[in-house]
């Protein structure tokens, strides 16, 4: 239930602060003073898109806010728009996504504006309200399973269906490119390991030179490094003899000694194993060539050519194994294709029964509308081996609105003032299922008067006795009906112009009917009848 809406700066509203209660609210005015903006706003509110053209003149932005009560406490929605386009949302101060307040608002409000008289006239949206009514959300859950996995079936068997030259043009390709790989043989890690022993080969001369020096330095040649570590060790060992801190030092050259010795024996191994080989730096650089062949035909690198790889041996085995895949898939397509049949069938039940109950209740719904002697059932056809995600099922709303008419397609014959007592009538039905908390209706009445508009009040007043129900109207008849009235006026303030909207009681009330009843100019006449309707509501 929506408790208050605070507007600043939207259109022709530059500042409004509404308090809501439940019950059937009615909001009238002459054409163009801005009821339809309030819906505007609130559905804006709510995550319906916003407009710059919306930003009042002068102001840097717009913007709306209220203040929802739900089964789980009240709760605030606030959203702006500035002039540049920037739009922010917030719930109890936290900002939000649309999409999120989208998801908020249709549990919070239904919207029924003019032109849902067309939708109303489409299969699609009949087909929908047939299966909100009837709480098939499981069902329709479960063809929509079977639909996607018998479509991804389908689709992988078409495109599998090439032709015998196509599909041998395709085996030789992806023979010759894998042999050509495989000639080579690459591995992984294979270019690093190259790069790093070729330029060892490539300078094995002078490595082998500066190894040898190194080595005779170290230990080989007289006055070596290990002789003179030997020499100044045995020299600090007699002094450590005679002043016991010197032992430290005597531990360190020792070790100096022995990492030098170790070095020593790195570097003679080293110089013993290196050695010109003019032929292994030869068979080097041709594995680098090749490598880099097959790098432009095949991948920018070594994996990419073995990934390359990987690919056309699975290209190749489902070509070579062609038959004996699109037998498995055409078999695994009609297993799916049965389920699918099942699932439509159980849905195609489901909504029969639904289809039975919701024709009567509409049509007991259009009695009270002033169409007494009409008909209305709901057609559900299924069309067999046509399959979509919503089943197999063709719904049309029939209805024939004289005796002794035949039924036809809503579609066909209904006029705009059936067609709003045709909306409100499943609107009602589909209410009593519908936990939203507020029902907006934006000139439902279209189309209708009088008596007529006397019974869509009423049946408004009864859907608000419910709830909650906003409706903008014209009708007097409607008007008196609701439990609240407000009324909304454009006017002009520091030579601006300006919607006020005002809640109407007792004088002021009856004044606004007469109004609606005999226009600008109020008559007792009118007065009398406004009283009158006010009364008998």
């Amino acid at each position: 239930m929506l408790r208050a809406l605070s507007i600043r700066n939207f259109a022709v509203i530059e500042l409004l602060d509404l308090e809501f209660e439940s019950g059937l609210t009615a909001f009238t005015g002459e054409t163009g003073a801005g009821k339809s903006i309030l819906i505007e706003a609130l559905g804006f509110l709510l995550g319906e898109r916003g407009s710059v053209d919306w930003v009042r003149d002068g102001a840097p932005a717009l913007s709306v806010r209220g203040v929802f009560a739900g089964p789980e406490g009240s709760f605030t929605i606030e959203r702006s728009l500035d002039a540049k386009g920037r739009s922010k949302a917030e719930r109890d101060g936290v900002a939000v996504k649309v999409a999120e307040l989208q998801a908020l608002g249709e549990r919070l409000v239904d919207f029924h504006g003019q032109h849902e008289h067309q939708t109303l006239l489409r299969n699609a949206i009949q087909r929908e309200l047939l299966d909100d009514f009837g709480e098939l959300a499981n069902p329709l859950a479960a063809v929509r399973e079977s639909w996607k996995e018998w479509k991804g079936l389908r689709a992988r068997l078409e495109s599998m269906r090439i032709s015998e030259d196509e599909r041998l043009r395709r085996v030789d390709l992806y023979r010759f490119q894998a042999e050509e790989i495989d000639a080579v043989d690459p591995r992984p890690g294979e270019e690093e390991a190259l790069s790093a022993e070729l330029p060892r080969l490539k300078n094995a001369e002078k490595l082998l030179t500066l190894a040898a020096k190194a080595y005779a330095a170290l230990y080989e040649e007289e006055g070596s490094a290990e002789e003179r570590l030997r020499e100044a060790e045995h020299a600090l060992e007699e002094m450590a003899l005679l002043d016991g801190g010197l032992r430290g030092a005597v531990d360190a050259l020792a070790r100096a000694r022995e990492s030098a010795g170790e070095a020593s024996s790195a570097l003679a191994a080293y110089r013993d194993g290196i050695g010109e080989d003019p032929e292994r730096v030869d068979e080097l650089i041709g594995r680098q060539d090749k490598l880099a062949r097959l790098k432009r035909k095949y991948g920018a690198t070594l994996d990419a050519v073995l990934e390359h790889r990987a690919l056309i041996r699975r290209e190749l085995e489902a070509l070579e194994n062609h038959v004996e895949q699109t037998e498995a898939l055409d078999a695994a397509i009609a297993q799916a294709e049965k389920n699918l049949a099942k699932r439509c069938a159980a849905l195609h039940d489901a909504r029969m029964a639904a289809a039975k109950k919701l024709g009567a209740g509409v049509q007991r719904e259009l009695k009270d509308l002033g169409m007494e002697k009409a008909r209305l059932s709901v057609s559900v056809e299924m069309e067999e081996g046509e399959y979509g995600p919503d089943g197999s099922d063709r719904v049309e709303f029939l209805i024939a609105p004289n005796p002794g008419e035949p039924m036809k397609a809503l579609r066909s014959i209904a006029s705009g003032g059936e067609l709003s007592r045709v909306m409100l009538a499943l609107k009602t039905v589909l209410a009593r299922a519908d936990r939203v908390g507020l029902m907006v209706f934006d000139e439902v009445d279209t189309g209708v008067g009088g008596a007529i508009g006397r019974a869509v009040g009423a049946k408004l007043a009864e859907l608000g006795a419910r709830g909650q129900v906003f409706c903008v109207t014209h009708l007097p008849q409607v008007a008196c009906c609701a439990k609240h009235h407000f009324h909304v006026a454009k006017g002009v303030a520091g030579g601006r112009t300006v919607t006020r909207v005002e809640r109407l009681a007792d004088k002021a009330r009856v004044e606004a009917v007469a109004r609606m009843i005999g226009g600008r100019t109020v008559t007792k006449a009118s007065l009398k009848h406004a009283q009158e309707l006010l009364e008998s509501a």
